[in-house]
């Protein structure tokens, strides 16, 4: 079984996701920041694959992103990085990412990689669904790749339905119309968007994202959801860090004290 199925089996709320960009803050700290974010309690773990127009992000990722891509770091980088790390992290491990420099690597030569590094799942913020069923859903399941679809306040309930009907993992439901970034607290209005999605009792289990950063938000998304991502206050952990280890593991256990 999957591990994204087996923890969604085994742990039902309060589920953390933690978002990071591989080969930042130095373009050797993508398995230290993975065994610090697990050893921190966190439940899976998503790894940025940097693009030089990350259209969804904000700041703070795509800041990231370019001093990731000015390190030096690219997919054959991160795979040569990846190579080996199931001997350490037992969490799911998910890939997140842009279609163009996926696609310039292979769609099947990515997907085998992913299998053969113990990758469980894709982000793929801009892969259009009818794209996946027609072209890549055969492909995902032969390398056992779960596939994560976004929705955000302005998805209508029938397109909801369509993604929850063609997901077999998670849904990663955005918190508001914006790119990502973390914000104080979380809106009135978001509130009737959380309650909305969960009164369509989903099949699949959903994550709220974009906006997440603390105890508080983190807590108020996993009332009315199995949990939260956090990335861009993640990043900004990374990047005032002294010690990786310490100050990550000091974040997260305060996100879920």
């Amino acid at each position: 079984m999957n591990r994204i199925h087996t923890l969604f089996n085994t742990k039902k709320d309060r589920v953390l996701s933690i978002y990071f960009t591989a080969g930042f803050p130095e373009l050797e700290d993508t398995i230290p920041i993975m065994e610090a974010i697990q050893a921190g309690g966190a439940d899976i773990i998503e790894i940025g694959v940097p693009y030089s127009d990350p259209v969804a992000d904000g700041p703070t990722i795509q800041d990231s992103n370019m001093i990731a891509l000015e390190n030096g770091i690219s997919l054959k980088k991160i795979f040569d990085q990846l190579r080996g790390f199931r001997a350490k992290i037992h969490i799911p491990v998910v890939m997140m990412g842009y279609l163009n420099p996926i696609m310039q690597y292979g769609m099947e030569a990515f997907c085998k990689k992913c299998k053969e590094v113990g990758v469980d799942g894709l982000i793929l913020p801009d892969l259009p669904m009818q794209q996946y069923l027609d072209e890549y859903k055969g492909l995902f399941e032969e390398y056992g790749l779960v596939n994560t679809f976004l929705i955000s306040p302005q998805t209508s309930e029938k397109r909801i339905r369509e993604i929850d009907e063609n997901t077999n993992g998670f849904i990663y439901m955005v918190s508001s119309h914006s790119i990502t970034g973390a914000k104080s607290g979380i809106t009135a209005e978001q509130i009737s968007y959380f309650e909305r999605v969960k009164s369509m009792n989903l099949k699949n289990p959903r994550l709220i994202g974009f906006g997440i950063s603390d105890s508080e938000t983190f807590s108020k998304a996993s009332e009315y959801s199995h949990g939260a991502i956090i990335g861009s206050a993640f990043i900004k952990t990374v990047k005032n860090s002294k010690n990786l280890s310490e100050d990550i593991q000091a974040y997260l256990q305060s996100v879920i004290k």
